[in-house]
């Protein structure tokens, strides 16, 4: 990855719906040129998805820190937490917590099912939710 795949994937976080000549226009690349990064981008995993962030005023959105029983493996854990809807990103970390999940809804009763739903998840022995109240 170089430098205009760096400026590309900024502008993709700020704008996911940036279209290909949009983002040439700022770079001062073709379409095509475009095009073909952000492929080789997605195709070599640097990429792995495009989302839609819902405005703070509009929705709800929590950080989830998480503690894993040493007896289950924290990637089974993950893939388990993968799967539940609202999860909208997972890091393992290192410290008091195995987990960070960043969680998002509509609104916090959603926000809040999501989170019941992960405690439900074999292995989790803690949970500490924080609902974000702004982004700056």
């Amino acid at each position: 990855m170089d430098e205009t795949d760096r400026k590309i994937i900024k502008i993709l976080k700020d704008d996911s719906r940036a279209g290909h000549v949009e983002i040439g226009n700022q770079i001062g690349l073709s379409e095509g040129a475009v095009r073909k990064r952000i492929k080789n981008l997605i195709d070599e995993g640097t990429i792995c998805k495009f989302t839609v962030k819902i405005d703070a005023t509009e929705g709800a959105e929590a950080i989830t820190l998480l503690t894993v029983n040493p007896a289950y493996p924290t990637q089974e854990v993950t893939k388990c937490i993968q799967l539940i809807h609202n999860v909208e990103t997972i890091y393992e970390v290192t410290g008091e917590y195995d987990i960070i999940a960043v969680i998002s809804g509509m609104n916090v009763v959603e926000v809040n099912e999501c989170i019941e739903k992960i405690r439900r998840v074999e292995g989790i022995m803690k949970t500490n939710t924080m609902i974000i109240l702004r982004n700056i």
